[in-house]
């Protein structure tokens, strides 16, 4: 055997394959940015820590901010206590994505070798630190947070620990509106598991509470009950429409004459992302994995309804069964494993130059 292959048959393999690809990402960005920690300083992340700072009425001596009512409070309260020990935001997101990471690259492994031979969750968790967006994992964003939630109340829930996935799956919801549909997807774990209602699924529920609760505190700050919905509305354009409509509108602006280039290729990877969730969610039904295909078919209902397509390829990190089914299919197919790789890399490099130099990357 050699040593790669003991490597990926260990329990440290994904954890080693976690922290050489924070490595490899850190040198791309030391090499491709004028100022490292600044680089990592775009988008979302500056919003986060805006709510970290100020919390939903934005900066008191500026003007009050209603589109960062957008943003769940999981990641902003996390910055906020990590910051109790370091001193800068933006190192703050780095920390917080890099242990988040490793809890769920941990987990991801773990499910992925319930029913596959060892190793397979080694390969998994390649797949995913090799996608196009992974520099999101990296970033201070809220995806490893979110992952780091989720993926441990699957495992949870596999294991028909129900109040564990409860509370795992809550504290999931405080980081991203994709907890409802975490939530959701657990309901039908459970009804898949047991085929009738018991005492236990209330544990299930858990989940609606830290909702309702930011629902309240937007409330009481904002006085908007729907202030999530309307800062949606206000700064990103989403509101729901046919998925007809919603395709339309994202192919126009993909192929419009003078867009800028990284927002015309982002809303084209976009579209790709639809239809790749689309194909997920018909293969997880056909192999009736139902939960699994409730958790991604109610993320792409979601995206695919709003108004244009707006990082669906970024969610794509948040879709576990398919970085599953890759490290299954490594196993396997080892060739076709590779083809992944050899496409995967150098776009996951040219996303994170990307994201470090200012471009939209999703």
């Amino acid at each position: 055997m050699t040593a790669s292959r003991r490597l990926l048959s260990t329990p440290t393999g994904p954890l080693v394959v976690w922290c050489a690809s924070r490595m490899a990402v850190a040198i791309a960005v030391l090499v491709a940015a004028t100022s490292w920690l600044r680089g990592w300083y775009h988008w979302d992340v500056a919003l986060y820590i805006k709510v970290a700072q100020y919390g939903y009425g934005g900066y008191p001596d500026h003007y009050p901010d209603q589109g960062i009512a957008a943003f769940f409070p999981g990641l902003p309260l996390t910055l906020r206590l990590v910051h109790v020990l370091v001193g800068n935001w933006v190192w703050c997101g780095l920390i917080v994505s890099a242990i988040a990471g490793a809890v769920a690259v941990t987990a991801l492994a773990r499910i992925t070798e319930l029913e596959a031979p060892r190793g397979a969750g080694t390969w998994a968790v390649l797949a995913l630190v090799l996608s196009p967006y992974a520099v999101f994992l990296a970033a201070g964003y809220s995806e490893a947070l979110f992952l780091a939630f989720a993926l441990p109340a699957w495992l949870a829930a596999r294991r028909r620990s129900w109040l564990a996935a409860g509370l795992l799956a809550a504290a999931a919801s405080t980081v991203r509106v994709t907890g409802l549909f975490l939530a959701v997807a657990l309901i039908v774990e459970y009804l898949t598991a047991h085929r009738r209602l018991r005492a236990d699924v209330a544990w299930l529920l858990l989940p609606a509470i830290p909702l309702g609760l930011f629902v309240v505190h937007l409330h009481h700050v904002l006085g908007d009950w729907r202030a999530w919905s309307h800062a949606e509305e206000r700064m990103w354009g989403r509101t729901f429409t046919a998925p007809w409509d919603a395709l339309q509108t994202t192919w126009d602006a993909a192929t419009a004459s003078g867009v800028q280039s990284d927002y015309a290729w982002q809303f084209r990877a976009d579209i790709a992302a639809i239809g790749l969730g689309l194909v997920l969610t018909i293969v997880l039904l056909a192999w009736s994995r139902w939960a699994e295909a409730t958790y991604v078919g109610l993320q792409v209902v979601a995206l695919g309804t709003s108004s244009f397509y707006l990082s669906v390829g970024r969610a794509t990190l948040l879709w576990f069964p398919l970085w599953v089914l890759l490290g299954k299919l490594a196993v396997k197919h080892k060739s076709l494993f590779a083809v992944y790789v050899i496409v995967a890399t150098p776009l996951m490099f040219a996303q994170t130059v990307g994201f470090v130099t200012g471009d939209w990357v999703g």
